[in-house]
């Protein structure tokens, strides 16, 4: 795919929107002509008994896994834990969970083929995934009413769609409230991020924050995301990050490398070759490093450490995490694949919370796409814990000007690697939806 996509809208003022009976016509027309499609195409995931008459409640996640490029097994491992904890503990309200898994392989065919099977299985929502490919996977669920919720926020259509209810403020927000912080330490600032589409919308959210702290606009260096050294990437991005007059600490350049699985590969070309030139800063986002990146990069002594990294999320050693924690403990079978610092797997518990309570607040009525779609289009407020602010997804939000009507949460959280650890760099939150109301789209 070489062609680059310009963001697109779908925002509709809430006295537009359709009613209730008539979503539920539509989407059940929908419904039969996706499946109508399947006669020939991707059948059910092994085991799966969706549709099948039983009192069960089939959900789906996925993610890519075993790829050259971004790979997340974590998530959908989680769901499965997930799933065998809620059941052993009385299912939802009194039902079981079926999950369905996925693996996308980051490729726009196998995207579309896990969003076909969860159509075939009657699945109600896809939860807690990671797919680059938005654009072939989403048309196959709003023509079955599927919601997609807590996706992991790596595409603008998931701050597009009507069917979709992000958790989080996605790349969108994390660069914009990495820009604001190092707008005020950093000279020039060069990013390193994928030659993608997906890539492609990072510098105008990363440019956005640092024009709100005054500084200028950032330096773009594509690479590609699945390559195996990026020596030639890490000298253009200290070329152009070198102050070259010697100035002031907080006039130092800096390099923030965003190749999410690539990262760490890039540091790695990044720490051979940053010798050549005067010292610069690195800072990057969570989900482009973790804890585990830094420490196969050198702990304490990395590239990494001083870097500021945002998130959207607390730190994994804060509390709030600790329902998340006994679930992996319980469920999790020792799975080296679920790590409860990673980004993926938090989002994945996130998104399992909202439906928990979406369901709950169903009480004995039906489980289906169309009665979750209501209950949270209806203005259900959910709270996750303090992880996130309540969420509620509507579509008259601020960021509806610059083509992301359900980015419902701006926030960040601002980390710090302090020796070869991330910790905290301030407490709490911080919003940076007016950072991101000024952001150029174009």
């Amino acid at each position: 795919m070489t062609g680059r996509q310009r963001m697109r809208s779908t925002f509709l003022p809430r006295s537009l929107r359709p009613t209730r009976s008539f979503r539920s016509a539509a989407l059940s027309a929908g419904a039969l002509v996706a499946s109508a499609s399947l006669a020939a195409g991707c059948g059910l995931v092994p085991g799966a008994t969706g549709g099948s008459g039983d009192d069960s409640i089939v959900v789906m996640t996925w993610a890519p896994e075993g790829t050259a490029a971004t790979n997340k097994p974590g998530m959908p491992a989680f769901a499965r834990a997930y799933a065998r904890w809620i059941n052993a503990n009385g299912g939802l309200n009194g039902r079981q969970l079926k999950v369905l898994t996925c693996n996308d392989h980051n490729d726009t065919v196998d995207a579309a083929k896990c969003a076909r099977q969860a159509v075939k299985a009657n699945a109600v929502a896809v939860l807690g995934s990671y797919s680059q490919h938005s654009e072939s996977f989403l048309p196959h669920l709003e023509g079955a009413g599927i919601p997609y919720i807590g996706g992991y926020g790596v595409t603008n259509e998931e701050f597009i769609s009507p069917l979709s209810y992000p958790v989080n403020g996605g790349q969108p927000a994390l660069l914009a409230g990495l820009g604001k912080e190092l707008a005020a330490v950093c000279g020039p600032v060069a990013l390193v991020r994928p030659d993608t589409i997906a890539g492609d919308t990072l510098p105008a959210m990363l440019d956005a924050g640092l024009t709100a702290g005054g500084h200028g606009k950032v330096v773009d260096q594509r690479a590609a995301e699945d390559a195996t050294e990026y020596s030639a990437q890490a000298d253009a991005a200290l070329k152009e990050a070198t102050v070259e007059d010697g100035s002031g600490e907080n006039d130092k350049g800096c390099v923030i490398p965003a190749l999410g699985d690539r990262t760490g590969t890039f540091m790695d070309s990044f720490r051979r070759g940053r010798g050549d030139y005067p010292t610069v800063r690195t800072a990057t986002v969570l989900g482009s490093v973790d804890q585990t990146v830094i420490n196969s990069t050198g702990g304490a002594s990395s590239a990494f450490e001083g870097a500021y990294v945002t998130g959207w999320y607390p730190v994994a050693s804060d509390p709030r995490w600790d329902p998340m924690k006994k679930v992996i403990s319980e469920s999790a079978f020792s799975d080296t694949r679920i790590d409860p610092a990673d980004t993926g797997v938090q989002t994945t518990w996130i998104a399992y919370t909202v439906f928990r309570k979406v369901v709950e607040s169903l009480g004995g009525g039906a489980v289906t796409a169309d009665t979750v779609t209501g209950a949270l289009d209806d203005g259900l407020k959910i709270s996750t814990g303090g992880l996130t602010p309540t969420l509620r997804w509507e579509f008259t939000d601020q960021l509806a000007s610059i083509g992301f009507p359900r980015l419902v949460n701006a926030d960040v959280t601002l980390q710090t690697v302090k020796q070869g650890r991330l910790a905290a760099a301030k407490e709490g939150f911080v919003d940076v939806t007016k950072t991101l109301e000024n952001a150029d789209v174009d």
